[in-house]
């Protein structure tokens, strides 16, 4: 099961996460108590091994800036959070995750626009957050969501599968913690899963909880 620990901003949190096998760390560059600012998440990813899979996480950003961040800080995804239109895949420089924040059934109709993303998550819709809310998403949006992709001829990728464009992988987020992942991932069946505030605690990265979350989600 893929797994992406995301709100990353220290070194002991960046390596927690990698050294307890999470496949994918996450910085957030949009409006956040999570923001690192390109130079920080330079200095972080440049004490991380060479191998590990950077996120950057914008919302409605411009794909200039994207770009430019992403070869500033060294990044090897990019995570669009907004309302970004589908066409902004094919001019980001790194495969893309696409997020949703999802109210409904009726919201997964926008989904097979996006098939030539690298990533699809889905996010529970919170009035005025775009993610790391803490509440979670209708597992059962998930399977949905994976059935009307495929009846649109989207091809996903499954757990263990690097990103990959235009083969997605359908990412669960919201809500997961440590004791609800291993039950999340048998309803919901995603190929991968995303946590920020589920393994903090008073606000900051709790390294205990990352190597529990990770734990959990490697032996789901």
């Amino acid at each position: 099961m893929w797994a992406k620990i995301c709100g990353i901003s220290t070194m002991k949190a960046a390596l927690a996460a990698v050294e307890a096998g999470a496949d994918a760390v996450g910085f957030i560059f949009a409006p956040s108590r999570r923001q690192v600012t390109p130079d920080r998440a330079q200095s972080l990813i440049m004490g991380l091994p060479p191998e590990t899979v950077t996120v950057g996480v914008f919302v409605d950003a411009t794909v200039e800036e994207m770009n430019r961040v992403a070869a500033h800080a060294g990044l090897k995804a990019i995570q669009m959070h907004g309302s970004e239109p589908p066409e902004y895949i094919d001019q980001v420089q790194l495969p893309v995750i696409k997020a949703f924040r999802i109210k409904g059934p009726d919201d997964l109709a926008r989904l097979p626009a996006y098939r030539k993303a690298a990533g699809i998550l889905l996010d529970p819709y919170v009035e005025g957050q775009a993610g790391g809310t803490g509440q979670t998403l209708d597992w059962t949006l998930v399977r949905w969501a994976a059935q009307a992709l495929k009846n649109a001829g989207v091809e996903l990728a499954g757990p263990d599968e690097p990103l990959t464009p235009g083969r997605p992988k359908l990412i669960l987020a919201g809500g997961l913690t440590p004791q609800n992942v291993d039950e999340a991932i048998k309803q919901a069946e995603p190929a991968g899963v995303d946590v920020s505030s589920g393994v903090e605690t008073n606000g900051e990265k709790d390294l205990n909880k990352i190597y529990d979350f990770l734990d959990m989600v490697k032996g789901a």
